[in-house]
């Protein structure tokens, strides 16, 4: 089974990001308030951007590599992906 990163943007502007087998689910799970302590202080608006990977470890070395973004840099990959 495939492994995601994907890329929230909260009520306050800020990113958040993470790693999960369903982003839907995960979503569903941070709308309601359960999950990283982040999202539970910040609550989410909608998923951003979302990679697919074939392992978890993979998987967790984007989601670092994009944690360590600066908020413009996260800006620009969100766009990117969008165009």
């Amino acid at each position: 089974m495939p492994f995601f990163v994907y890329v929230l943007v909260c009520k306050n502007g800020a990113f958040y990001t993470g790693c999960t087998q369903d982003v839907e689910a995960r979503f569903r799970l941070h709308k309601k308030g359960r999950g990283a302590r982040y999202v539970r202080m910040y609550p989410p608006k909608e998923v951003v951007y979302v990679e697919k990977f074939e392992t978890r470890s993979i998987a967790m070395k984007r989601e670092r590599q994009i944690k360590h973004l600066s908020h413009s840099q996260k800006q620009k990959l969100v766009h990117s992906k969008q165009e």
